[in-house]
């Protein structure tokens, strides 16, 4: 299949390149009787009215929580809806066609940020090409923060961040702001397309009072954001982010973990900054750095655009950052009493004899997406920027208990065959040079997958084929679906790594699916959200028509292409393609108040 190429840094939105302990996804809200009771096209599992869970209220960071796996709970979540017409010169909305849309907003004209939603407000990450600030025309680029209200879509306020003068090396144009943020009472974090880790007021300046103890903001108008305290990696830690810094924070108590984003060079050629910090722990109140940690070091391939995740596994608190080398790094939270961290594990997530070459023709990936905490165990993809094309991909499930380098091989080399050596940039084991691999005893590899010959017809098809991922895995019942840049949806037992069906989406997959009542969602490039029964079985997840099966619930045009990943916040299914961010829910057609209220 032939794939468009796109800009390195639109990725960023997906690392996206992913729970319940220390911080929680969501708040639950009890439903009224008639809402509990099952939808008829429920898999019997869920008919069972003594163990109907609380809709999930809230999703206020990226997965929801910070073990990052994208299964709210919902009820009477569509699975069809039409999303009317628009003014493609304003981008305005025509209600009089749409079905089952509470509102629609406006975002900018490449949005690749995922929405997050908090006591009643909305945030998502665009471009400027709306141009909703008027000192901000459409014309000027800018990274923007957007908020709106839940209720009605409306417009409520905007942080923009304005472009690096370094250009397209360190801030890509037209981009936006790639990140969803961390929402937690009136308090917001994310990281900024200029390299910031920035805090916010979640009311802006609605409520009237200019937070500190930043108070420099430029305009301080209702529509404006409100900055609590920023914190310039750049300019602080001395990092070289690459076209795009995007991370979505996470955080455990009083500590918010960001990823630097630190990468290569404009020419690719060198890494600009290896002793800057890769991944860092600050507090959250006050923005001081707590604890850095720069492993990557000189062996990071490109750039580092994914995100962390947190859990406590076995007693142990846990934050597991994905590297631009490949390695994925698990720290001790608190870190060490000097200001450093303190590794519990290290993992290798290439084989050791696959090699990076510049613009995708190698065998090496970096990582993109983000790690998954689901049952003691931690799951991840390796990707690539997406204009490097496709190529092969690995998927793993770890086991997060060991210590140390926990990797599936170690490396040696002839001159001497006892003494592993250590990681190597371009290539971890070159036979040319005498370096030879041996399977490590320490190993936390649980299972892999990458191809396996399902029909066992003696080859590997297209079909049977992990690719390169920029999307973060779903996992429910033991049931894991993972989306890859190939277009292909995989479906795998969480426990043992065996295929159950793969669903060809005919288009580049970004983002993560959803798992909500059990329904499976994902978009794709082509602007289609393919719609699945929850099941392990391909005759239950879909349906035959003429002669091939299909997605159950079948597939849904946005108008747009989707980057983002859809979620689901109090029975309301949130999803963005590139322009606009549309609520949908059962409501019929929108309301004298939503239409005045709408873009």
């Amino acid at each position: 299949m032939n794939r468009p190429a796109h800009s390195i840094a639109t990725v960023c939105g997906f690392a996206l390149v992913c729970a319940l302990l220390l911080v929680t996804g969501y708040v639950p809200r009890k439903l009224p009787a008639a809402e509990r009771s099952a939808p008829a096209t429920a898999p019997a599992s869920l008919t069972d009215a003594t163990a109907q869970p609380l809709a999930t209220v809230d999703w206020p960071q990226w997965g929801g929580t910070s073990m990052r796996n994208n299964t709210p709970v919902g009820y009477h979540i569509p699975t069809e809806w039409e999303i009317g017409d628009f003014d493609f010169q304003t981008g305005q909305w025509d209600p009089a066609e749409s079905r089952n849309i509470r509102w629609v907003a406006k975002l900018g004209s490449q949005s690749y940020g995922n929405a997050v939603v908090a006591d009643g407000r909305i945030y998502v990450g665009t471009n400027n090409s709306s141009g909703w600030l008027k000192r901000y025309p459409a014309k000027i680029d800018l990274g923007c923060l957007l908020c709106f209200d839940i209720h009605t879509g409306q417009f409520l306020w905007q942080h923009s961040s304005e472009k690096l003068p370094s250009g397209r090396v360190h801030d890509w144009p037209l981009q936006g702001i790639c990140c969803a943020p961390l929402v937690e009472g009136n308090r917001l974090w994310f990281v900024t397309s200029r390299g910031e880790v920035r805090c916010l007021d979640t009311a802006g300046f609605r409520d009237n009072e200019n937070d500190g103890p930043y108070t420099e903001e430029s305009s301080t108008s209702q529509d404006e954001a409100d900055v609590v305290w920023v914190f310039d990696m750049m300019k602080v830690m001395g990092t070289s982010q690459h076209n795009m810094c995007s991370c979505s924070v996470t955080s455990a108590g009083e500590l918010l973990f960001v990823n630097s984003s630190n990468g290569v060079d404009v020419e690719h050629n060198y890494i600009p900054a290896p002793e800057a910090p890769s991944f860092f722990a600050m507090n959250k109140r006050t923005g001081k750095v707590v604890w850095t940690d720069h492993s990557p070091g000189l062996n990071i391939l490109h750039g580092q655009w994914s995100s962390p995740c947190y859990a406590e596994i076995g007693g142990q608190p846990q934050v597991i950052f994905p590297g631009g080398d490949g390695w994925i790094y698990s720290f001790d939270p608190q870190g060490s009493a000097d200001g450093k961290s303190r590794l519990l594990w290290k993992f290798d997530a290439n084989p050791k004899t696959s090699r990076w070459e510049l613009g995708g023709r190698g065998t090496r990936n970096n990582l993109i997406a983000t790690p998954v905490v689901y049952h003691d165990r931690v799951y991840v993809a390796v990707g690539q920027d997406p204009e490097h094309g496709e190529g092969i991909g690995h998927l793993w499930c770890i086991d997060p208990t060991r210590q140390g380098d926990i990797s599936p091989e170690l490396v040696f080399n002839a001159a001497n065959p006892n003494t592993p050596i250590g990681p190597k940039r371009l290539q971890a084991a070159n036979p040319k040079q005498g370096d030879l691999t041996r399977p490590n005893p320490n190993s936390g590899a649980v299972w892999h997958y990458s191809q396996v010959d399902q029909n066992g017809d003696g080859e590997v098809d297209f079909e049977e084929t992990m690719h390169r991922s920029c999307g973060t895995v779903s996992i429910q019942d033991d049931i894991l679906y993972i989306a890859d840049f190939s277009g292909l949806l995989h479906c795998l037992n969480a426990t043992t790594g065996k295929v159950h069906w793969t669903y060809d989406m005919l288009a580049a997959a970004w983002g993560t699916p959803l798992i909500v009542e059990g329904k499976v969602y994902l978009g794709d490039e082509d602007g289609e959200v393919a719609i699945f029964r929850h099941s392990a079985d391909p005759a239950v997840a879909m349906r035959e028509e003429n002669g091939e099966r299909v997605p159950y619930h079948g597939e849904r045009n946005m108008g747009n292409s989707v980057y983002s990943t859809p979620i689901v916040a109090d029975n309301v299914l949130y999803i963005s393609n590139r322009t606009h961010l549309f609520a949908i829910a059962p409501t019929g057609s929108p309301t004298d108040e939503q239409r005045a209220t709408g873009p």
